[in-house]
């Protein structure tokens, strides 16, 4: 049997829609897999009931048909379904790494991005690759067509939590058809912002590069009490926030010195409007890391 942790993400960060992404120290899946005639797969842990173990209905179903690699797929899911930390693209990346290994396929970890999406185009409807790269390849991560260009990076992060859910589809929904083109200029702006930021390692270049006039005022209006969370995080220190993915997750950039404060203004401002909600204090982190038991 293999063991992979597979970590969750953050994808979007405001100005990269369907372009950036970021892995997450935590929270994260586990994915354990051995050799089967045919695949049966079992979920334990976060949100599983919710989650279909027909291998033609979940997203690690459809990795070992790509791969041709037959296994009992056991997922004790540490991030929740319809989260907006990429819970299903863990999953698909997980399974990718370790049926890679498991049947010695050969496949890079690059290699084994288009083939963790397609499992994600059950949830999604498409394949997007923005989740699936940094959970493989870790860091942060810029994909573009078929290219992925990945940088290591240590940025302090707080993502808030609320006990809400929005569906990939519905985030998908709300995505404007067209865009003025001041605000078009202005995204590409803090788009290479946050990027100069990530390679320098910079907080505060990162969270200015975070704002987008686009596509994040749509999402956020999906999100009770985004609002609110975002002026109280700015407040307590956060240098960008932004809605994370498909939401309903909301993540904040600090320094660490920050980080506490920030969590917990967070969390204290969904808690002032009735809504629950956890704060994960964590960081950009490594990709999805295999164990041979």
């Amino acid at each position: 049997m293999l063991t992979v942790r597979a970590p969750a993400t953050s994808a979007n960060l405001g100005s990269g829609f369907d372009v950036f992404g970021v892995a997450l120290e935590t929270p994260a899946d586990v994915v354990r897999v051995e050799r089967a005639s045919e695949t049966r797969i079992t979920v334990t842990g976060a949100g599983s009931q919710y989650i279909p173990e027909d291998p033609n209905k979940n997203t690690v179903g459809a990795v070992a048909e790509a791969l041709d690699a037959p296994a009992h797929i056991e997922i004790d899911k540490g991030i929740r379904p319809s989260s907006g930390l990429g819970s299903s693209a863990a999953s698909a990346a997980g399974a990718a790494l370790a049926l890679n290994a498991l049947y010695d396929r050969g496949l890079s970890r690059t290699e084994l991005v288009p083939i963790a999406a397609e499992g994600e185009a059950l949830v999604s409807g498409e394949a997007h690759s923005d989740n699936v790269a940094p959970s493989l390849l870790g860091g942060f991560t810029i994909v573009s067509g078929d290219h992925v260009t990945q940088v290591d990076t240590s940025i302090p992060v707080v993502v808030c939590l609320p006990d809400q859910s929005v569906s990939t589809r519905d985030a998908r929904g709300v995505v404007p058809d067209s865009a003025a083109l001041e605000d078009v200029v202005e995204t590409v702006g803090n788009a290479a912002t946050l990027t100069v930021g990530m390679t320098q390692n910079d907080p505060e270049l990162v969270g200015r590069g975070m704002n987008d006039a686009i596509v994040t005022p749509k999402r956020s209006a999906l999100i009770d009490g985004y609002d609110r969370v975002h002026e109280a995080a700015l407040e307590a220190g956060a240098t960008g926030v932004t809605v994370s993915g498909a939401g309903p997750g909301i993540l904040a950039v600090c320094e660490e010195r920050d980080q506490r404060d920030v969590a917990g203004a967070m969390v204290d401002a969904f808690d002032a409007l009735g809504v629950t909600s956890r704060a994960y204090q964590t960081r950009i982190g490594d990709g999805a890391r295999l164990y041979r038991d």
